[in-house]
């Protein structure tokens, strides 16, 4: 990058930042429009990016060799003399520093092993935050359990910790935070109200790979920890999933629990079963297989991922009207699963957001507006018209339940909010100074975009 060029962008930013002056070696300089970087693709400018961001999942050499081996071995199911599965529990449990991993088909299935193996069941009530993919719920209703929702705090996009206690009943059976986009839920104070109130604590870690709370490894803090390997995911496998503990007795009821009662060990005709409700949620040899060597390079790519999001982070938060989710003080590695913010349309002449993600795309950098605003009240009275659950839910008690999860900054999170994904964070460092270019370029032009479309 030529010295003009980086002149360019840094008086470019101050001028989008909208200030007067900079502090140029202890003498007050007046800052460039911000203009200077050309008009916005969507006004028939320059894009900020020509290329796409780096595909995914990275195949490498020792992908296909590995599972070339599986396939040939014959040894597909780990029940039939298959070991690639149990190296790869063995692995991640390393990796985490958790004392047991379960492998699962998916982040779901190991969602609903966790609430299944610590006997959550109709008529309990489960913890949760509204801001999250909807398999959260799904694997509490599929418990015949009732999931309760605690609004969000919106500068970090968490479950708001000081808002637990309140929703805690006697029918509270778990907690799940959810970890989401890598960031971290405030683990403190969760954990804390989950001791007192003696609950159980399932850590929805599905998009928190490698993501720390004071340097221990998310999804090893809680009662378990759940993870998912669908193909966007940082360590991906196209499906599959974990669950980590540190409970040997409870290991050995998930473990029960994802192999249709049956315990570890048992011969495959010895049809010998443990007293447990189960399914069928077994990771097979090949998605083992393909775990294991994908994981070889997941620090790596966390590495990079945290670098260039923190400098990305700089030039945003200089930008009004771009406000960067906030970590809390106990999360000391972000897995930037998701790079989240909020956009401020007022900062921005009143562009709306989907006209800003409009203007975002066309300058080659793909943002999106994340989760919308689901009306849960009606999906969960939706799915909760069979008989079996109107049995165990009265009409009042449901009347109740809609009054206790009212979550407004929710809502203004899901108009507010926009994501950039984890594979946009892989290359160099000029990746990101195109990424808050073409932020700065749409601020700039702002009103004139608004008019023109």
């Amino acid at each position: 990058m030529s010295r003009a060029l980086s002149r360019r962008r840094f008086m470019a930013a101050t001028a989008a930042a909208g200030i007067g002056a900079v502090a140029i070696q202890g003498k007050s300089a007046p800052a460039a429009d911000a203009t200077a970087l050309g008009k916005p693709a969507i006004l028939g400018g320059e894009k900020a990016r020509k290329k796409p961001f780096s595909s995914w999942p990275l195949v490498k050499e020792n992908d296909e060799e590995a599972m070339a081996a599986t396939v040939r071995s014959g040894k597909w199911f780990r029940s039939e003399g298959g070991k690639r599965v149990t190296a790869f529990e063995n692995a991640y449990a390393q990796l985490t520093g958790a004392k047991h991993c379960i492998a699962t088909n998916s982040g779901t299935s190991a969602l609903v092993a966790s609430l299944g193996a610590l006997g959550v069941g109709p008529g309990d009530e489960v913890i949760v935050t509204p801001y999250t993919f909807i398999a959260t719920i799904n694997s509490i209703l599929v418990n015949y359990a009732l999931p309760v929702f605690v609004d969000i705090d919106p500068e970090t996009f968490q479950i708001h910790p000081g808002k637990i206690e309140a929703a805690i009943t006697e029918r509270t059976a778990a907690i799940i935070p959810v970890h989401i986009g890598g960031n971290c839920a405030n683990l403190d104070a969760i954990l804390e109200v989950a001791k007192k109130h003696k609950l159980p604590v399932i850590e929805d870690a599905c998009q928190a790979h490698l993501a720390e709370w004071r340097k221990s490894k998310a999804g090893t803090l809680g009662t378990t920890g759940c993870f998912s390997f669908q193909i966007t995911k940082n360590l991906p496998s196209g499906d599959g999933g974990a669950i980590l503990t540190n409970d040997g007795d409870l290991a050995e009821r998930l473990y029960a629990f994802h192999n249709n009662c049956r315990p570890r060990n048992t011969a495959s005709f010895n049809f010998a079963y443990m007293p447990t409700r189960a399914a069928n949620f077994r990771m097979t040899e090949f998605v083992g297989t393909i775990l294991t060597t994908q994981m070889t390079r997941i620090e790596e790519q966390a590495q990079t991922r945290t670098a260039n999001a923190e400098y990305l982070t700089g030039m945003l938060r200089e930008i009004p009207g771009i406000i960067p989710a906030k970590m809390y003080e106990g999360c000391t590695r972000n897995a930037y699963h998701l790079y989240m913010l909020r956009y401020k349309s007022e900062a921005f002449e009143g562009l709306s957001r989907s006209k800003f993600l409009d203007a975002l795309n066309k300058e080659g950098i793909p943002g999106f507006g994340g989760y919308s605003p689901i009306d849960f009240q009606t999906f969960v009275r939706d799915t909760l018209t069979v008989k079996g659950r109107l049995r165990v839910y009265s009409k009042e008690e449901m009347a109740d339940w809609s009054r206790r999860c009212q979550v407004p900054e929710n809502d203004r999170l899901c108009s507010e909010a926009v994501w950039l994904t984890q594979t946009m964070f892989l290359g160099p460092r000029s990746d990101m100074d195109q990424i808050a270019d073409a932020v700065r370029k749409i601020r700039a032009y702002a009103g004139e975009i608004a008019k023109a479309s």
